[in-house]
């Protein structure tokens, strides 16, 4: 029997031969990681944001540990780990599931697009943890786009003090109630217990639980403190005493706190800052991607930073701008004829230009068309979804605009599309709601049935409108706003106008009882109007279709969506 050959040499003959040479392999080739070069697959490039000029981020340990900037980042989490004592060594058995861990790394951006840091985090593969063995309940919330919009409006009106703070390493605060078991962390093995696993005692990133975990830790803490917990939005948490008024809103890790008192203000944040680790951000100016524009007149919110990226990952850049993002002359359908597109870059736009929607209303509407196409796109789908790209290379500085001087008056405006969608001739519904004059809620939807008349169709939009009303009212009950006069909600439908105070078109209406009832209900106990307005004063109008654009260039201006300072400074 012949022994192995030598991982260096290969025998292409007899061992003893000495006429055949043994021929050695050749080197192996240098390969991009190992001259610490890495190219995101192209296919899924759109999942990640890369700006021009950043690196790019290593998606392996051996990659990272390779580059100095990487293996100081993976030693600071590890080091942050151990003093939260987030876990402790045990030996493994048989009867443990122990679940895997990796590094991810991301390259963390200042709002000038520089980078800030590099950062590492290890993060636990919650897809092996079993319900019911390694966790019981996993939701969690976080503050609604609507109440945020509400708090600052507030803020804005009464010139009160706009602090944003970030949590670090938010989910490692949270305890642990069911046992966890994990790997030890790739690259920092106990050379003393190489066999041991880590029982986890705080919570990690990417354990199914750890984002509650975080909640559940925080909210205590802020009861324990005076706060109460809002019943309409539960990551909105109020403070009241003395005279003193804090309002606080949660969106995970990161955290707007504003208050009437600037010294209040302060020594809450020391105090939250002796409990968490934080880093207090000063004056609101970017969080969750929106860049906040104070100024004397009010706040701007856009996206600009975000939009940019956007157009950069999307290869438009340089693409031609367009006044509207939805021409009314080319309607949308499911088969229209074109060839498919790929299904995973089209879910992937789709899903950042929703998150735009947080200051563009002036998008909602080809958002949730295009949306509608997600399981089967086609290249007229895409071509759609470039001129919406192309709409906003010409609008990148605008955003919603939040008055500093404005009545806390709430109205709407609700309009629908009769039959408007070609392929199941379903209608769309949309409402804007103002707070003063500032948007703080809007919602473009297609209804779920068919509607039988133009009045039914608008009648459910009212009635959508109404509901959102009911809750942004009772928002506002619990911050102690009280509002001089009921909402008024603006149709411009007469015969739907007709129906909410009337039982009148009774054979047309009789099948949308539910919907009758209730606004019919909030009109009788002085809760709710409705009134008629002109078809070109509807400002919903923009939400239910694709305009001509001088229809749509003047809604948009009416609805609050102006360009931010930056823009006006020639940025």
């Amino acid at each position: 029997m012949h022994s192995p050959a030598s991982p260096s040499q290969t025998d292409t003959t007899s061992h003893n031969s000495p006429h055949h040479p043994i021929t050695r392999q050749p080197s192996p080739p240098v390969t991009r990681s190992k001259n610490h070069i890495f190219k995101p697959n192209p296919k899924y490039a759109l999942h990640t944001l890369i700006s021009s000029g950043l690196p790019i981020a290593p998606t392996t340990y051996k990659q990272a540990a390779a580059i100095p900037e990487w293996r100081q980042a993976m030693l600071d989490e590890f080091q942050a780990l151990k003093k939260n004592h987030t876990w402790s060594l045990v030996p493994s058995t048989s009867t443990q599931n122990i679940i895997g861990c990796k590094w991810v790394f991301r390259v963390k951006q200042n709002p000038d697009g520089s980078i800030a840091r590099y950062k590492a985090r290890l993060v636990a593969k919650g897809f092996h943890q079993r319900p019911g063995v390694d966790f019981t309940d996993t939701f969690s919330p976080v503050v609604k786009p609507a109440t945020v919009r509400v708090i600052l409006t507030l803020a804005i009106s009464q010139n009160w003090h706009i602090h944003q703070l970030d949590v670090n390493n938010a989910f490692l605060q949270g305890t642990l109630t069911d046992r966890v078991y994990m790997q030890q962390p790739q690259g920092f093995t106990d050379p003393m217990l190489p066999d041991h696993v880590c029982l986890l005692h705080k919570a990690l990133y990417g354990l199914r639980q750890a984002p509650r975990a975080w909640y559940c830790e925080l909210r205590t803490f802020l009861l324990q403190s005076g706060f109460q917990n809002s019943k309409s939005d539960v990551s909105l948490f109020t403070f009241t005493a003395h005279g003193s008024i804090l309002f606080l809103l949660v969106y995970v890790d990161d955290i707007i706190i504003t208050a009437n008192n600037a010294p209040v203000l302060r020594s809450f944040i020391t105090r939250l800052a002796t409990r968490f680790s934080l880093k207090d951000l000063g004056a609101l100016s970017y969080f969750l991607g929106l860049e906040a524009i104070r100024t004397s007149h009010g706040l701007h919110l856009t996206q600009h930073k975000y939009i940019r990226d956007l157009l950069s990952r999307t290869h438009m850049q340089d693409a031609s701008p367009v006044p509207t993002p939805l021409s009314p002359d080319a309607p949308l359908s499911l088969s229209d004829g074109s060839s498919p597109h790929d299904a995973t870059e089209y879910r992937s736009v789709i899903g950042a230009l929703q998150y735009l929607s947080f200051t563009r209303p002036d998008i909602s509407f080809v958002v949730n068309k295009l949306s509608q196409y997600m399981h089967r796109p086609t290249t007229r789908h895409w071509e759609a979804i470039k001129r919406v790209l192309r709409y906003l290379k010409g609008t990148p500085h605008f955003g919603i605009f939040i008055s500093a001087h404005t009545p806390l008056t709430l109205h709407a405006y609700a309009d629908a599309d009769w039959a408007g969608d070609i392929d199941t001739r379903h209608s769309t519904s949309a409402y804007v709601v103002f707070l003063g004059r500032n948007p703080i809620s809007w919602s473009s939807k297609k209804q779920s049935t068919v509607a039988r008349s133009s009045t039914e169709a608008e009648y459910r939009a009212i009635a959508s409108a109404s509901a959102e009303l009911t809750w942004l009212r009772n928002l506002l009950h619990e911050l102690r706003i009280t509002l001089k006069q009921s909402p008024t909600i603006f149709c411009d439908n007469i015969s739907a106008t007709y129906v909410c105070v009337n039982p009148v078109l009774h054979s047309r209406m009789k099948h949308v009882a539910i919907d009758f009832h209730f606004v019919r209900e909030q009109i009788a106990q002085g809760l709710l109007r409705v009134s008629h307005v002109h078809t070109k004063d509807q400002l919903a109008d923009s939400l239910t279709k694709p305009l001509a654009r001088s229809l749509f260039l003047s809604h948009r201006s009416k609805l609050g969506i102006l360009p931010g300072p930056l823009s006006l400074a020639g940025a």
